[in-house]
């Protein structure tokens, strides 16, 4: 192994630590303390109730850990978006949890906690999944009641959906594990079945404050709207637990005896390990974004027994297409090859190179006509995201590069068969959009810590900007020295290299998570494993196309 390999996995494992160092953080919600607090009051935390519901040793993805990450800062911070969601079994059936976080301002929700349950509810909704809600929530944050409350994908877009997977025959199981105030009181109701925990838990319009000045009721909230009450008078929910272990073990009893469900049909076989040491993504993948790397390098060490059937395997070198295995499931790889090729054909000269991780006329259509294979098939796609955009130039725009790209785009776009998209590197502009980003509805979407995700690099970006900045300034009759320009360049660059990690991605659900490389075989298994739940109900067409 020469030297530049153990800078790269030296460098990489120490993205991997800084990622496990920061999971760490979130974990704790909003702290020890809280979490203590709870306890106190004869309470789980919400990861602690989701540990337990679960099978013990059994696999499970966390979705959207990062939700909120560095976010409303001014308000204390949402760890998680205040809200735990995973994807496991129960009692062997695949199931996606829901729970709120109390230690998180009570588990009021802030914008990011709804778009953290709508992606909840989508993941559901697509793949067909069993939904638990484990509701511990104070209700809306008022202070940010006007970027949570009316629109399409706010608050209220969380029970249309509940009635949406009702006639669905999702089945949706609610338990009431503390305060479910106003609104939110209607998600666990409009679930399937409800439970509740007695003295912790309450359901109510309006707590006893609000009801004494509004209609001068004097009433405590475990009369007005705790476990006998609705139990035993109002019927509002079907089963009354002692406390939150029994909940959960009924949630296990009811979930058990969900009969099965009709699949998709997704090919699997007997799962292989790779034969090449996983391990060596760590060196293979360089330290600097602009480096190149044999990408067919890292899907050895992703596939079953490292077998990879290659499609069109001389042409379009910039993107690989082929078939392998992953866990055993038969999936169709799209990946962005990072090398410099030589290439021959009626577009290009007979020696000339193309750059890795660029985009070209005869790239996109290889893989516009393996998308079509892999639907034609019924293959599960991954893409494997390493890519700078679409080539530009007179050249390329001369042979049609915007016409071979829409076609990739459009293909991308209809596939009917599931995708799972996968960040390994660069995420740039177009080339997020055809290599399917979010949106273009990935089952799942996940990036490497070593992700970029921007409309173009941060050097690009930062000359760009610099140049408007200087010109600006220019105007206002400032003079821009060489060592004014380096210091706004600098400043710039670092606004912009913020705002294109991971981490802020993942922030804002641009992805569903950061994960270790050596996971991403997991995710990718339990994603297609979800996704057999829910048969192919479409035809793969790709519409009208400018040949």
């Amino acid at each position: 192994m020469d030297i530049n390999f153990n800078k790269n996995e030296d460098y990489n494992k120490l993205l991997v630590s800084e990622l496990k160092r920061k999971l760490a953080k979130v974990k704790l919600g909003g702290g020890k303390k809280r979490i203590e607090k709870l306890h106190e009051k004869g309470k789980m935390s919400a990861r602690e109730r989701i540990d337990y519901v679960l099978d013990t040793n059994s696999k499970n993805i966390e979705i959207g850990a990062f939700a909120g990450d560095d976010m409303y800062t001014e308000h204390g911070g949402c760890p998680s978006g205040g809200v735990v969601v995973k994807i496991g079994y129960i009692q062997g059936k695949q199931c996606i949890v829901v729970a709120n976080d109390a230690t998180v301002k009570a588990g009021a929700w802030f914008p990011i906690t709804a778009k953290k349950n709508l992606r909840a509810q989508e993941i559901a909704i697509e793949n067909k999944l069993p939904i638990i809600y484990l509701v511990d929530s104070a209700g809306v944050y008022l202070p940010m009641q006007d970027e949570i409350f009316p629109d399409k994908e706010h608050f209220g877009r969380i029970f249309r959906n509940n009635a949406v997977m009702s006639a669905m025959g999702i089945t949706q199981i609610a338990a009431v594990m503390g305060s479910c105030v106003a609104g939110g009181a209607y998600l666990p109701i409009m679930s399937d079945e409800a439970l509740i925990v007695d003295k912790t838990g309450s359901i109510f319009l309006a707590g006893s404050y609000l009801v004494k000045a509004a209609i001068g009721e004097s009433i405590d909230n475990e009369t007005l709207g705790g476990a006998t009450t609705h139990t035993e008078i109002s019927g509002v929910t079907d089963y009354k637990a002692k406390d939150d272990k029994d909940c959960l073990d009924k949630i296990k009893n009811i979930v058990d005896k969900i009969g099965d469900f009709n699949k998709a049909g997704f090919n699997r076989k007997e799962p292989l390990q790779p034969k090449e040491n996983e391990a060596d993504i760590f060196g293979i993948l360089p330290k600097e974004r602009n480096a190149q790397y044999d990408m067919l390098e890292i899907i050895k060490r992703l596939v079953d027994n490292s077998d990879f059937e290659e499609y069109k395997k001389g042409y379009g070198q910039t993107i690989l297409t082929g078939y392998a295995r992953i866990d055993g499931w038969a999936v169709g790889i799209v990946a962005n090859q990072r090398t410099l090729v030589k290439t021959k054909g009626a577009k290009t000269k007979p020696t000339e190179m193309q750059f890795g991780g660029v985009i070209y006329n005869d790239s996109a259509d290889k893989a516009t006509r393996f998308i079509a294979n892999c639907n034609q098939k019924k293959i599960p796609l991954v893409f494997l995201q390493d890519v700078t955009g679409f080539m530009v130039g007179s050249k390329s725009e001369h042979s049609g590069i915007i016409k071979d790209g829409a076609k990739m785009v459009n293909a991308v776009s209809n596939s009917v068969v599931p995708k799972f998209t996968v960040v390994i590197g660069n995420s740039y502009g177009a080339g997020n959009y055809a290599m399917c980003g979010k949106a273009y509805d990935p089952r799942l979407i996940v990036a490497w810590p070593s992700a970029e995700l921007a409309v173009m690099s941060g050097n690009s970006a930062a000359k760009v900007l610099l140049q408007i900045e200087t010109a600006s300034l220019k105007k206002k009759g400032e003079e821009i020295t060489p060592e004014k320009e380096a210091a706004l360049f600098k400043e710039i660059k670092s606004r912009y290299d913020k705002q294109i990690s991971p981490y802020y991605a993942a922030a804002r659900i641009w992805t569903d998570a950061v994960i270790n490389p050596l996971d991403t075989r997991a995710w990718i298994s339990m994603g297609i494993e979800a996704a057999n739940h829910a048969p192919i109900e479409k035809q793969f067409n790709m519409g009208v196309l400018q040949v």
